[in-house]
């Protein structure tokens, strides 16, 4: 039987400490709030106990953040998109952000199965002031067990209203797509790390982002392969490509930690949970 599982996830600044308070209806929902960083971030542990998304399931994430206030979100392992006997197995997510507030999405990556239709959406809605720092990482196959994407469709869909829209469909079939040096020139391992902002970003802190994210580029293994560009005044984007999972999440965990450093002021530090 399908799962519909929905979560309503809100923050709000209650002085000194940004609050997270939860709504949910089947199997997801969030574990404690942390604090790390102290009271202003709170660090929040999104879940899904069945472990995976299968046809016919959909996952309806809604993330609203107050003014001033700050959340991080992240997962405790990959999203995994099963084989589907037919059905698409869909993962939406919406993230509202008010005057003057900060967000950080960090789901791990999503991982999709041979014999798999997947669809990925995630929606961003940012009031002027408002900032947003996250990606989106996928994965097709499992060639560490020798299981790589053979059969199968997943379609992308990244959407700031108005300012960037992003729709992709990666076919199993498409070997042009999949193998061409047009395409993923044989890499099956795909992110997007994305800075968004409610109101234009000055050209000096664009730039001075940029230069960051090169730097951090420039340095690491898949540098032939990863590139930041601005499309649009309020957007930075860096795209990846690799063979595997890992190299790829190693670069995006990089990269955010160094605009978290240049365009916030604040420290690199990693959720704890990626440690465990």
């Amino acid at each position: 039987m399908p799962w519909h599982a929905r979560l309503q996830l809100s923050y709000s600044h209650q002085a000194p400490r940004t609050v997270a308070r939860f709504l949910h209806d089947g199997p997801l929902r969030i574990l404690q709030s942390l604090y790390p960083e102290g009271d202003a971030i709170c660090h929040n542990v999104l879940v899904h106990p069945p472990g995976g998304i299968v046809g016919g399931d959909t996952l309806d994430i809604d993330v609203a953040v107050a003014p001033g206030a700050h959340g991080l979100i992240t997962t405790p392992g990959a999203t995994r998109f099963y084989k589907s006997q037919g059905e698409t197995g869909l993962q939406t997510a919406r993230l509202a952000l008010q005057a003057g507030a900060r967000l950080e999405w960090l789901p791990l990556e999503a991982l999709c199965y041979s014999g798999c239709l997947a669809e990925n959406r995630l929606r961003c809605e940012l009031a002027p002031g408002a900032e947003l720092l996250g990606w989106d990482v996928t994965a097709l196959g499992l060639p560490h067990a020798d299981q790589p994407f053979e059969r199968g469709r997943l379609q992308q869909h990244l959407e700031v209203p108005g300012v960037w829209l992003e729709r992709g469909r990666i076919d199993a079939d498409d070997r042009l797509l999949l193998d061409g040096p047009l395409g993923l020139a044989g890499q099956r391992c795909l992110a997007t790390v994305f800075f968004v902002a409610g109101s234009a970003l000055a050209r000096e802190r664009r730039e001075q982002a940029l230069d960051a994210a090169r730097a951090v580029i420039e340095a690491h293994a898949l540098r032939d392969s990863a590139g930041a560009t601005s499309p649009e005044d309020r957007v930075l984007v860096v795209r990846i490509l690799g063979p595997v999972v890992e190299p790829v999440m190693d670069l995006a965990r990089r990269l955010r930690a160094a605009w978290r450093e240049q365009l916030w002021a604040l420290p690199g530090l990693a959720p704890r949970i990626w440690a465990m």
